[in-house]
């Protein structure tokens, strides 16, 4: 990984092509849960991974979860549909009413945030789905300083002008895909057309655009969340902090974040290729991160889990050969790691690692 660029994850990902439907349908069900378990995640949802799982490949709610995650979430999971449904029609150009579309799908419906003010004062201000901002935002940097993005009135020229220098810098085909897609994410963060949901609006378009070019479509992680705002604000740094400036960059404005995403992109890419290629009983999955278990133990464990509806410890030691007390160790590590909990019957299991 030290010496992986982007040609080389590209065209180990090219050698495997056309992939098997078995293979196609696998990367799929990987990517559905990380993408909407992380970009939910850096926005604050608090479903674990495993409920995250659990909610959108089988439509049920485990453990304790506050509802407006769980509607958040499915929202997400709608959206991150008819995104993809959208980018294989390349033939039909980008809308700012598809955009508006995918933010109402997002958010559902308007709603008032409430906010109490020094001496007791209280404010209240609405959400709008599918609508650009009505009032300013900003944001508070991990440096304390404030940041200002484009304000209500401007917000719609720019964003006419963001989906016009798209369609035709997609025509005219002097920018990459990957240049394309930072370019483009950058240009909307720094308008920040909404007054919530810009960020997962613009990894959702991030998205779009690799598809519509044939790419593998990636993941920001949430555990990285500091390396991808830090990218942001050194090119903001280079930039100017004026939202037209922002608004307005060119691929030779945003070389720090260009950096972080080709490196992001490479990563990913090349992950998949593992994920699909590698063929090792020991090697699994979780939130993109590849799991490598030192003794084949775990994985006998694992997969006892994963073929019997229930188990105790004496029925996994007559599975594996494994000694009960060296089950309970390896156990108390893979539930320390979230890779598996209890489920709601006596010895059943759910196992969130993936192969």
């Amino acid at each position: 990984m030290k010496y992986l660029n982007i040609k080389k994850a590209l065209q180990a990902w090219q050698e495997l092509q056309p992939l098997s439907e078995k293979d196609k349908e696998r990367l799929s069900r990987r990517f559905t849960v990380d993408f909407n378990y992380n970009s939910n995640h850096i926005e604050g949802n608090t479903l674990t991974y495993g409920q995250t799982e659990i909610l959108l490949l089988f439509g049920k709610v485990i453990g304790e979860a506050d509802v407006q995650d769980v509607q958040e979430m499915t929202a997400s999971n709608v959206g991150l549909r008819m995104m993809r449904e959208e980018a294989v029609m390349k033939n039909i150009p980008l809308t700012q009413t598809f955009i508006r579309t995918l933010h109402k799908t997002l958010i559902r419906e308007d709603y008032t945030v409430y906010r109490n003010l020094q001496g007791g004062i209280q404010t209240s201000y609405v959400i709008h789905a599918g609508q650009y901002k009505t009032r300013p935002n900003s944001v508070i940097t991990r440096y304390a300083d404030r940041f200002e993005y484009a304000s209500p009135e401007e917000t719609p020229s720019l964003m006419a002008d963001l989906v016009d220098w798209y369609n035709k810098a997609e025509q005219e085909g002097k920018l990459s895909p990957i240049e394309l897609a930072a370019l483009f994410h950058y240009r909307y963060i720094r308008i920040h057309p909404f007054e919530d949901g810009n960020g997962r609006i613009a990894r959702l378009m991030v998205n779009f655009i690799l598809t519509r070019h044939d790419y593998p479509m990636i993941v920001i992680r949430s555990r990285k969340k500091s390396e991808y705002l830090e990218a942001l604000h050194q090119t903001d740094l280079e930039v100017g902090s004026l939202p037209s400036d922002g608004a307005s960059a060119e691929i030779k404005d945003i070389r720090p974040f260009l950096k972080y995403f080709n490196n992001l992109v490479a990563t990913e890419i090349y992950n998949d290729v593992l994920f699909v290629s590698e063929k090792n009983e020991n090697v699994w999955w979780y939130d993109g991160e590849r799991i490598a278990f030192r003794t084949p133990n775990y994985t006998k464990i694992l997969n006892a889990m994963r073929s019997e509806p229930t188990l105790t410890l004496a029925d996994m030691k007559e599975i594996t050969g494994i000694s009960i007390t060296a089950i309970q160790k390896l156990l108390d590590q893979l539930i320390q790691k979230k890779y598996v909990e209890r489920g709601e019957k006596e010895g059943s299991w759910r196992v969130f690692l993936t192969q």
